[in-house]
C-alpha cells in the first residue's frame, strides 16, 4: 500500500512470513535523506537495504579506495576505459549537485550511517556496476556504445547546464539510468539492463536475505524508479533467488570479430608490405615508412593531446607502429608505462582524482587521471592511423 502522506512513496510488502517497507527515493532530494532518517529513528527495523553494490558501498565508507588502485594493472587488466567512464559519470553527477545545490545519493548516506549507529546490518542488493556496465554495453551497437563513451568525456568540457528536466527524470527515476540517458539516442536500448534486471536482482538479493538470515522487518532504500519494479517482481514471486542472482550476474559472452579483426588486419598489412617489396624495395620502403609516420605520428599526437611527457610523445611515435602489428599490446599500454615512470602519480593525486576529475582542467592536472588520458588518445590516434595507414598502402599499391 502506498503512505500518501509523504511525499516519498512507499509500499509495504510480504516476503515469506517477513516484512518489507520500499522507500522509493530521490537521489537528489534532501527530503528523501529526511524521510530515510525519520523512519529508521521512528520504527524498529532489523535490518536496512540499500540500492548500493559492494562497489559504490566501499567508495561511500572509504574515501581513500581509490589511492589503494594500482594505475598499471588496471590498464594491464583492459580495465581503463571502464575507470575513465566511472570517473566521467561522476564529473557529470558533480555538475548537477554544483548547479542545482543538490548531493546525488545523500539518502543512500544516511541509510548506511543510521544502520550503523542503530547496529543493524545494512544489505547491499544492487548489481555491481562494473557488471551493468558491460551488459548496457552488451545491449548497444557498436557505434551507439562510441557515442555514449565519448559523450561522456565530451560532458567533462561542456560549459552548458544541465538542464531542468534532467533532474525532475533524477528524482523519479534512476541515477545511472539518467546519466546514461542525457547521451544516449534511445532510452529503450538502456531501460533493460540499467533497471529491468536491476529490479529484478534487488528483488532476487532482498528474498535471498529474508531466505537465508531470516531477517523480519526491512527497510530498502530504493531509487523512485525501481519502486514499481521491484514489488512487481516480489508479487509474482521468485522461487529460486540464488538462480536468477547468477543469471544476471553473468557477463555477456564477447564477440570473437574485435579479437579477428586486428589479427585480419595485420596480415593484409604484412601482405601489402609483401607485395611491395615483390614490385619494387623502393615501392617496399615507401610502404613501410608511410606505416611508420602515419602510424607514429598519430598515436603521439594523441598523447600530446593528453598532456603527455615529451618522452612520452616519442615513445608513442616509436611503439604504434611496433603495436600495431601485435593485437596482444596496445599503444597504449606502452605510453602509460612511460608515463608512469616519467611522472609517478603521489599519494595526494589519487586522494584528489575524485575531486579533481569534477573539472575537465582537472583531468590534465592530476597524473592519475592524466595517464589514463594518455593511454586512451594515443590508443584512439594508433587505431586511427592503422586505418588510415592501411587504406594509403592500399592505394598506392593499386596506382603502382
Amino acid at each position: 500500500m502506498s503512505d500518501t502522506q509523504s511525499q516519498e512513496p512507499i509500499e509495504e510488502l510480504s516476503i515469506r512470513d517477513s516484512k518489507l517497507t520500499l522507500l522509493g527515493t530521490a537521489h537528489v532530494s534532501k527530503t528523501s535523506a529526511d524521510m530515510v532518517e525519520k523512519l529508521i529513528e521512528s520504527n524498529e527495523y532489523d535490518a536496512i537495504a540499500v540500492e548500493l553494490c559492494p562497489s559504490r558501498y566501499n567508495a561511500i565508507l572509504s574515501s581513500d579506495s581509490l589511492a589503494k588502485m594500482n594505475l598499471m594493472d588496471v590498464i594491464r587488466s583492459g580495465k581503463a576505459s571502464m575507470v575513465i567512464a566511472n570517473l566521467a559519470m561522476g564529473a557529470y553527477q558533480q555538475r548537477l549537485a554544483e548547479q542545482f545545490g543538490i548531493e546525488p545519493g545523500a539518502e543512500q548516506r544516511k541509510a548506511i550511517e543510521l544502520a550503523q549507529k542503530h547496529h543493524l546490518p545494512v544489505l547491499l542488493i544492487d548489481r555491481e556496476i562494473g557488471t551493468t556496465l558491460k551488459r548496457t554495453a552488451s545491449n548497444l551497437s557498436w557505434w551507439k556504445r562510441w557515442t555514449l563513451f565519448t559523450g561522456l568525456l565530451l560532458s567533462l568540457i561542456s560549459r552548458e547546464e544541465v538542464e531542468e528536466e534532467e533532474i525532475e527524470k533524477l528524482k523519479e527515476g534512476d541515477m545511472l539510468e539518467t546519466t546514461f540517458a542525457e547521451f544516449a539516442h534511445d532510452r529503450e536500448d538502456l531501460f533493460v539492463p540499467l533497471i529491468d534486471e536491476r529490479d529484478a536482482y534487488m528483488a532476487a538479493r532482498l528474498t535471498q536475505e529474508v531466505e537465508e538470515k531470516g531477517h523480519e522487518d526491512i527497510l530498502a532504500v530504493v531509487g523512485a524508479g525501481h519502486l514499481k519494479g521491484i514489488s512487481r517482481k516480489l508479487e509474482e514471486g521468485i522461487d529460486e533467488p540464488a538462480r536468477l542472482i547468477s543469471e544476471l550476474d553473468a557477463l555477456p559472452e564477447p564477440s570473437r570479430w574485435p579479437k579477428i579483426i586486428p589479427w585480419f588486419i595485420v596480415a593484409l598489412v604484412f601482405i601489402g608490405f609483401g607485395i611491395g617489396f615483390y614490385r619494387s624495395p623502393e615501392l617496399g620502403w615507401q610502404l613501410v615508412w608511410s606505416w611508420v609516420l602515419i602510424n607514429g605520428t598519430l598515436s603521439a599526437a594523441g598523447a600530446a593531446l593528453a598532456g603527455a611527457h615529451p618522452l612520452t610523445v616519442i615513445t608513442a611515435f616509436v611503439a604504434a607502429p611496433i603495436t600495431s602489428l601485435n593485437p596482444t599490446i596496445g599503444a597504449g599500454m606502452v605510453t602509460a608505462a612511460a608515463e608512469l615512470w616519467l611522472r609517478k602519480p603521489t599519494v595526494k593525486d589519487f586522494e584528489q582524482l575524485r575531486h579533481d576529475t569534477t573539472h575537465w582542467t582537472g583531468w590534465w592536472k592530476n597524473r592519475v587521471s592524466r595517464t589514463l588520458l594518455v593511454f586512451l588518445f594515443s590508443t584512439l590516434g594508433s587505431a586511427a592511423g592503422t586505418y588510415i595507414a592501411g587504406f594509403q598502402i592500399a592505394g598506392k599499391l593499386a596506382g603502382s
